[in-house]
């Protein structure tokens, strides 16, 4: 009846299963009645719950166990008076300490009195033979008795260091396993988040809130400070347990800070804080991945013409048995700038240095090598500024294994450790070894390497260190100590900062913006995307009637010129209408052909840019919100940018040819108007880009000639000389054409003689260039004026024109070709209007998205587009929000744990 345990070996001690040595359970099985007999026997309830009994014993064992060990490995080093650091343990005497005297932990707390007890004894020796040495040279039993008491101390202390290793392992091993098991669902619930990470949550949070750490930013970190090449991120990798940073040799490698975040978990990895990809840290490829990564982002940080940056990267690294806390690594204090480092790297980096110590509540992490001289540092004075009583701060002497090899007196890394040497005071000292100086070491070698070098060094055997004061692990779980120390003190007081603050934002939206939702930049990002892309569907829903009038318009008035200048004008000035005909078809061909689809193109592009910009910048009223202004008009520009330019000439080559077939098959094969109101609208056509060109020939006749009588006399203008000259030549011509209204476009040379010498009998020299220049406008304007008078003649011409003009005088081909035009123009357009709402308006919607996607990923182009006081203010707000509310779900998560 006793049920198979093999599933839950992981929650208990594997101690727990050799209980058989004590218990006969094969007897106990073969006591029992087989399945058959049960089926037949009603069941034996009293065995039943002497084997649940059983059962229960046999867990209350295993819990018994599984507490000594974690018990066991959860005693920390805790922070003392300034410039000491002692184990606290449970007093032998208290009823406390009783039921952990059983098993390791009881041998672990006797060997540390053990430990204290020969400390003292040595000391008392050490005295008592100095003193009597110097007065009477006693004989040499007292030093064998020190030496003696000096290797039973240091025996014990090494017997104390493994056994505290084995219940670290032990328990790193089992809440690997319990981790491991909660991370495959056994026990089928949520994992709530942890202290740490919620904690790290809330600084990212801060410093892009207080990116400048302003007094807002009180709350506790580990910030490691040390001159460079100093070994501080040797001594962060070692407590993170990885090598996780990039390395160099004697060059600055940590070029801005890097916010690690130290929690435990089942696995070894690290992440980033804006990425989901995690860095195996069990595996080489991963780890090198994770610095090239690292150092990536480093040197994206650093602005052009900078060497260091003060922006973090946020790093969380989890695994098993890693003290909780939270790192800043800081790029390493420089003495002197050399080549290729901005002049203002020192500066910088103080700053840098200053603008993290300056929080009361940081931990200041000193690291010191201990392979120079101690004069040379320079980081050691900072501290001392930024910490002057020492309340914060804990040194750390690296490098002693080089240290104890170089200095010629140990005794002066004894004076350091206990903080006589340098100016600065500290609230522990410790010594540490980060490895041989090979870049290759593991994590482990590096270990096995320290804790060799500290069982074998002169240092620990001549009681210049102490047990405690050495080593990373030690120095991790004091920081760690001393961390959520500052943490428990300070929290709460800056819960009730920020409610403060929150009180006086909110205060300050409902003056100012009382009718108002509080939108943050990426809320109001979002409702301008969909205003935008809600005008760009608007975009598709204009009517065809309105695409191809304003088509229609645009592309006459960019081909209008061409048309009357080198069609309408030669053709007109033929003598009869066969070959006035035969010129406008050869002319019209050429046009067709060559230019009027590259046009078309052209005013289809511009036109549909025209009604998108329109539809962009144009108020909607009272519901227009201008904050959004800079924003549209950017969106704008870059859409055309991209639409102008994607695919535009494989686009641009279909559809020229697809525009002149169209042309040529519907429009210049047609002669045949068929109603009254087609001969109508051509003539009103034929009129308007008449009167049109009229205006534009008096305009300059007028510019060429000067102001007339009226203008001289009304605004007191009056002629330049040149224009005097315009003018009298003007009024020649003029006379000329009187005598014959039919007069050729072009003057004969005896014609340009007459004119000129007629000129030259009133006192007016000219020269022959600007008889044509004078004649040209001159003639142009009674061509235009006898234009139109023909056109309106032929109002009343369609009987005619539907009779061939047979039997009669009138001939109205003008006409004709205008509304050839007319019908070319609008078939176009409509080719036109086809191709921008079947494809362009949506490739320009396709377009507009991946502006606004691009933009919305852009979080410097929305501050820069998205700006004003009411923006700053919203932000604020949500910033202040968010920051009190897992400041207070941390609190309370806080107060569960104690």
């Amino acid at each position: 009846m006793i049920p198979d345990l093999s599933d839950y070996k992981w929650i208990v001690p594997d101690i727990v299963w050799e209980i058989d040595e004590y218990i006969d359970l094969e007897k106990i099985r073969k006591a029992l009645p087989d399945s058959e007999d049960l089926a037949k026997l009603a069941p034996d309830f009293d065995k039943i719950v002497e084997s649940l009994s059983l059962l229960k014993d046999f867990f209350t064992t295993g819990h018994k166990l599984v507490s000594e060990v974690i018990e066991a490995s959860d005693l920390l080093l805790l922070l003392g008076s300034p410039g000491e650091t002692a184990f606290r343990a449970t007093d032998p005497g208290s009823e406390s300490d009783k039921p952990y005297r059983k098993g390791l932990l009881g041998e672990l707390i006797l060997l540390q009195q053990q430990i204290q007890e020969h400390e003292e004894e040595a000391r008392r020796a050490a005295g008592q033979y100095s003193t009597s040495h110097a007065q009477q040279k006693r004989k040499v039993s007292d030093k064998e008795k020190i030496d003696q008491l000096q290797e039973e101390l240091l025996h014990t202390q090494l017997k104390y260091q493994r056994i505290l290793e084995r219940l670290e392992k032990e328990n790193k091993e089992l809440r690997k396993l319990v981790l491991q098991k909660d991370d495959k669902g056994i026990h089928h619930r949520k994992l709530k988040k942890s202290l740490i990470d919620m904690y790290s949550e809330v600084l990212d949070v801060l410093s892009d809130y207080d990116a400048s750490y302003n007094t807002q930013d009180h709350l506790p970190r580990v910030v490691v400070v040390g001159d460079q090449s100093a070994g501080k991120t040797s001594v962060l990798e070692m407590i993170a347990q990885a090598r996780i940073f990039p390395r160099g040799s004697g060059e600055m490698m940590t070029r801005s800070p890097v916010k690690v975040t130290l929690s435990e978990g089942p696995h070894h990895v690290a992440l980033f804080k804006d990425s989901s990809r995690e860095f195996d840290l069990t595996k080489e490829e991963d780890l090198a991945a994770l610095r090239h990564e690292i150092e990536l982002r480093m040197r994206k940080n650093v602005k052009e013409g900078c060497t260091v940056s003060p922006e973090t990267i946020s790093l969380n690294v989890k695994g098993p048995g890693l003290q909780r806390m939270v790192l800043v690594d800081l790029p390493g204090v420089i003495n002197t700038v050399t080549s290729g480092m901005a002049p203002d790297t020192k500066e910088t980096i103080f700053s840098i240095s200053k603008a993290y110590m300056q929080n009361p509540n940081a931990i200041i992490l000193c690291i010191q090598d201990g392979s120079v001289d101690a004069e040379r540092s320079i980081v050691t004075d900072l501290v001392s500024q930024m910490d002057p009583h020492g309340r914060r701060t804990i040194f750390v002497l690296t490098k002693v294994d080089l240290a104890e090899k170089n200095v010629a007196s140990p005794s002066r890394i004894q004076q350091i450790i206990e903080g006589k040497l340098f100016p600065m005071k500290a609230l522990g000292y410790f010594a540490v070894v980060t490895g041989k100086g090979n870049s290759s070491e593991s994590i482990e070698a590096i270990r096995d390497y320290e804790e060799e070098f500290f069982q074998n060094s002169k240092l620990l055997k001549t009681s210049m260190l102490k047990a405690h004061q050495v080593t990373t692990r030690n120095l991790s779980l004091a920081v760690s100590d001393c961390f959520w120390k500052m943490v428990r003190e300070s929290v709460e007081q800056q819960a009730d900062s920020f409610k403060a603050t929150r009180f006086n934002l909110e205060t300050e939206w409902k003056n100012n913006y009382p009718r108002l939702r509080e939108l943050d930049r990426n809320e109001l990002f979002e409702k301008a995307k969909n205003e935008i892309l809600d005008e760009v569907i608007s975009l598709s829903q204009v009517t065809p009637k309105h695409w191809e009038e304003i088509l229609q318009q645009s592309l006459w008035e960019r081909v209008s010129t061409h048309v009357i200048e080198n069609i309408y004008l030669p053709a007109a000035q033929t003598m009869n209408s066969g070959t006035f005909n035969t010129t406008v078809d050869i002319k019209l061909k050429q046009w067709t052909d060559k230019q009027l689809p590259n046009k078309a193109v052209e005013v289809a592009w511009e036109t549909l840019q025209e009604e998108f910009s329109r539809f962009m910048t144009e108020p909607k009223g009272k519901e227009h919100d201008d904050i959004f202004d800079k924003l549209k008009e950017a969106v704008k520009e870059e859409t055309i940018k991209r639409h102008k330019w994607n695919d535009f000439a494989e686009d641009s080559l279909v559809f020229h040819l697809y525009i002149r077939r169209v042309i040529q098959h519907n429009a210049l094969e047609d002669r045949s108007i068929s109603d009254k109101q087609q001969w109508d609208a051509a003539i009103y056509f034929m009129e308007e880009a008449l009167q049109a060109r009229l205006k534009d020939t008096e305009n300059a006749i007028e510019n060429m000639v000067g102001p007339d009588w009226k203008k001289r006399w009304l605004y007191w203008k009056n002629r330049t000389q040149e224009q005097c000259v315009h003018n009298e030549t003007k009024n020649e011509l003029e006379k000329m054409l009187k005598c014959n209204e039919e007069h050729p476009a072009y003057l004969a040379s005896d014609e340009i003689t007459t004119v000129r010498k007629n000129l030259e009998s009133r006192g007016v020299e000219v020269d022959p260039s600007l008889i044509k220049d004078t004649w040209h406008q001159v003639y142009r304007r009674h061509f235009l004026k006898t234009a139109l008078n023909h056109c309106n003649l032929c109002r009343r011409g369609f009987y005619y024109y539907q009779r061939h003009f047979v039997d009669s005088e009138l001939e109205c081909n003008d006409v004709v070709l205008f509304w050839r035009i007319q019908r070319m123009l609008a078939i176009t357009a409509n080719t036109l209007r086809q191709q921008l709402t079947n494809t362009e308006v949506r490739r320009l919607e396709k377009n507009v998205k991946e502006v606004l996607e691009d933009f919305a990923e852009d979080s410097e182009k929305k501050v820069k587009l998205l700006t004003g006081k009411r923006v700053q203010l919203a932000e604020d707000l949500k910033k202040v929000r968010e920051i009190q509310e897992k400041l207070d779900a941390f609190i309370e998560a806080l107060h569960q744990e104690k």
